[in-house]
């Protein structure tokens, strides 16, 4: 049985060779593989993984032409991953390598997805812990197939989940609902969370929210509900007040000419539309972006991968199954090796590999 792990990066030259040694360690008796997704690195990542790509043909690499994502990046680890098994994890360490072996002895057992839940967060500020609670609640009542809370995508696949996967092309990609709407055998396997080896975290408040709509937006159609709720419950709120002004113009003396109540009621219904609209416009453009058909990654280059006889839909390989000819040079110059066709991956003669 082989195992292929999928580990999207970016920026992760500093915490990439602590993860090969780990998972060296720990995958002593398993047939393994793993697959690392730079996703437009701007550090010595690629360098760093190209190098180790060189040494062990186990380590295969991608390089995008760009930063599509993380969830595009996973997409890419998952389709050229070759195993009976696959695992998506961070590089971060944060999904300690260890657990992987307690995996695949649950995937034996016949479960296609292997789902590690955090039973604690080391180095998460309390609100960060509070926020995360709060979306898988709220999103888990929104979304039409709830999720399971502090699951991520550290997740095991057997071969028929990746095959499912892969079969999903959508633009706006929220893994976490995909493998949710599968609805395949799954398993749940409590661990705690470690805080980063290394480096500073990729997802930053602002993109949490965006990921965090992206996952409303593409599995439930929920705020275009509330907008009309909404708007219900306040077109009933301003036929009341109208039947209130008619009875006090026609029946009491004691309304007083104003612009007051006026405005206000403007406000509240303006901005409701407003709302209503953003919502609306947001799902056409979704469906806009998907109607475009434009892939979902650009691969440029490759390593250890054979990419001849893939056919992905909506992504592009532009790389060949052999590395580029000429010198691939590495954070130290005195590593620099050179490519040929005739016979890939072998260094220069004098160069220390």
């Amino acid at each position: 049985m082989l195992l292929s792990i999928v580990v999207p990066v970016l920026n992760e030259a500093q915490v990439a060779p602590l993860l090969l040694a780990r998972l060296r360690d720990t995958l002593r008796e398993v047939a393994w593989e793993v697959i690392f997704v730079d996703d437009g690195s701007t550090d010595a990542t690629s360098a760093i993984v190209g190098r180790e790509a060189l040494r062990d043909q186990r380590i295969k690499f991608l390089r995008f032409s760009r930063n599509f994502g993380h969830q595009a990046a996973v997409t890419a680890g998952l389709d050229f991953a070759n195993g009976d098994a696959v695992v998506v994890m961070d590089a971060d360490l944060q999904d300690p390598p260890e657990l992987l072996l307690r995996m695949l002895s649950l995937f034996e057992q016949g479960y296609d997805i292997v789902s590690p839940q955090r039973s604690s967060r080391d180095g998460e500020t309390q609100f960060k812990r509070w926020t995360a609670k709060l979306y898988y609640r709220v999103l888990s009542r929104m979304a039409d197939q709830p999720l399971t809370p502090d699951v991520g995508d550290f997740r095991l696949f057997s071969r028929r989940a990746v095959l499912a996967i892969r079969s999903l092309r959508e633009q706006h990609r929220y893994m976490r609902g995909m493998v949710t709407w599968l609805g395949l055998k799954e398993v749940m396997l409590p661990f705690d969370r470690e805080q980063r080896a290394a480096g500073e975290t990729h997802y930053p408040l602002l993109k949490m929210l965006r990921f965090a709509w992206t996952g409303v937006t593409s599995f439930s159609a929920f705020p275009l509900r509330i907008s009309i709720a909404a708007g219900c419950l306040l077109s009933a709120a301003g036929f009341l007040y109208l039947l209130r002004v008619m009875y006090l113009a026609l029946w009491t003396a004691t309304l007083v000419p104003g612009w007051a109540s006026v405005v206000a009621l403007q406000c509240v219904f303006s901005g409701m539309i407003l709302l209503a609209l953003g919502a609306i416009g947001d799902y056409v453009a979704r469906n806009y972006e998907e109607a475009k058909q434009r892939p979902l990654y650009v691969v440029t280059e490759v390593r250890n991968v054979s990419v001849a006889e893939k056919s992905l839909p909506r992504a592009v390989i532009l790389a060949d199954s052999a590395p580029p000819l000429g010198p691939y040079v590495v954070d130290d110059p005195e590593r620099a090796v050179s490519i040929s066709a005739a016979s890939p991956y072998k260094p220069l003669a004098g160069a220390r590999a």
